[in-house]
């Protein structure tokens, strides 16, 4: 490739990766002479690795994340038009919840003013009932410091605006029968089974903190193999030695990796598999590193297989468009692949604080689209209602459903009803397929 000496240095790399940005041979660079990008790198042709990672419910970014889900969904049951932006912290012993909050009846306030055991409740449903592990449910302190949502803020979203600016994605391929890439798929459901093995006991002395990450060989667009996974779990002090971690990897590969491997795709002689590869995993939770609300953005939603606008779920109720509008995004993305029109489909939403329609609407289907690409884009905006009202009733999103999204992925999971394809045969019909 010839790249004039006059190209910075960061976009010959990002060339270099793939990215879709083609330079005409003229000696200076001119933005306007691009083709049409796509929002992701390009990865329709020849053979390479792509790894995503996950983390357990015990993670203490997750831990945090559910704390704060678990207080917005207390108050929405309450209160459906609860008004909540609620971050956790969570250290050895401690939780520190803070955020602005404002409900509107008395049963609100009292789930307000329970916020403290609803903490704790959470804590012990995660798993965290083992002083040993010094953070402990019935022992940690919490302290709390919510105060009313700004009245600036409350004036645009009164106007049934859009609750902050930004940006935000959805994305959808056929690599699952969930329309997920395949490594953050299988990396969730890795630390959804080291959960159940632990709850269940099938593994003694497994701790609730753990982190999965799946390498997947492709050629092209299609997965091939499974070229390496790694899972990392807490356990207790019993297996806390060289001869007990070896015996421990052998349980942890025949219990937790090879139940969720696909079984055309993993080859237990050639994959390369890392259990606890530090040596042990004895100090583990909030004790042995502080968890933040937000902080495991990329876990919750594509695994880096799309793009992601910056912003996080956890804490926020729906007329907060960080969360309504990417739960938006999946949703017309995913039903657009489901149709048939592409096979794979990234949205990008972007919204002004207090203006109600999206500033802007892009649909990339990475060069896989079966029509038009700008008709899949009418379809969109003829089919999905974008303002933040339309989005939050169309999903149904005034409902305490969102502790539960909080672990093991927002994405590809039942039960949402952002996961649902219930506008894929429209898309069809009127696209004429």
């Amino acid at each position: 490739m010839r790249v004039d000496k006059h190209v910075p240095p960061v976009l010959i790399m990002l060339l270099d990766m793939g990215y879709a940005c083609k330079l005409t041979d003229s000696t200076d660079f001119h933005p306007h002479t691009q083709e049409k990008a796509s929002m992701a790198a390009n990865y329709s042709n020849g053979t390479h690795l792509f790894t995503s990672e996950s983390v357990s419910m015990g993670h203490p970014d997750k831990v945090s994340d559910q704390i704060s889900d678990a207080i917005l969904d207390s108050l929405l049951a309450a209160d459906p038009m609860a008004r909540v932006a609620c971050e956790t912290l969570c250290t050895t012993g401690l939780v520190v919840v803070a955020g602005e909050i404002t409900v509107h009846n008395q049963k609100a306030i009292k789930a307000l003013d329970d916020v403290e055991e609803t903490v704790r409740n959470t804590i012990k449903r995660i798993g965290y009932t083992d002083p040993e592990a010094r953070f402990s449910y019935d022992s940690c302190g919490v302290i709390r410091a919510l105060h009313s949502q700004s009245a600036d803020i409350a004036m645009g979203v009164d106007r049934e605006g859009a609750g902050d600016q930004g940006l935000m994605f959805g994305f959808a391929c056929r690599e699952t029968k969930e329309f997920m890439p395949l490594p953050i798929y299988l990396s969730h459901r890795l630390v959804e089974r080291q959960a159940y093995v632990r709850e269940k006991n099938i593994i003694k002395g497994l701790r609730p903190d753990a982190k999965s990450q799946v390498t997947v060989e492709y050629e092209g667009m299609k997965p091939t193999s499974i070229h390496t996974v790694v899972l990392s779990t807490q356990h207790t002090s019993a297996w806390s030695s060289p001869a007990k971690q070896k015996q421990l990897k052998q349980q942890v590969i025949k219990h937790i990796i090879e139940p969720v491997m696909p079984k055309k795709l993993y080859n237990s002689k050639k994959v390369k598999v890392h259990v606890n590869p530090t040596g042990q995993f004895e100090i583990g939770g909030p004790h042995g590193d502080t968890g933040l609300t937000g902080r495991k953005i990329i876990v919750d939603t594509y695994g880096g297989r799309g793009c992601h606008g910056g912003g996080a779920f956890s804490g926020k109720d729906p007329t907060k468009v960080d969360r309504s509008a990417s739960y938006m995004a999946r949703y017309i993305a995913k039903n657009v692949v489901a149709a048939g029109l592409s096979d794979v489909c990234e949205v990008q939403l972007s919204y002004a604080i207090g203006v109600a329609d999206p500033i802007s609407v892009l649909v990339d289907t990475q060069g896989t689209n079966k029509i038009d690409e700008t008709k899949i884009s009418k379809l969109v905006r003829k089919h999905f209602p974008m303002t933040p009202r339309g989005i939050i009733e169309h999903l149904k999103l005034r409902r305490p459903i969102y502790e539960e999204t909080a672990r093991h992925g927002h994405f590809g999971r039942p039960g949402f009803s952002w996961e649902k394809t219930d506008m894929a045969r429209k898309l069809r019909a009127d696209a004429g397929l």
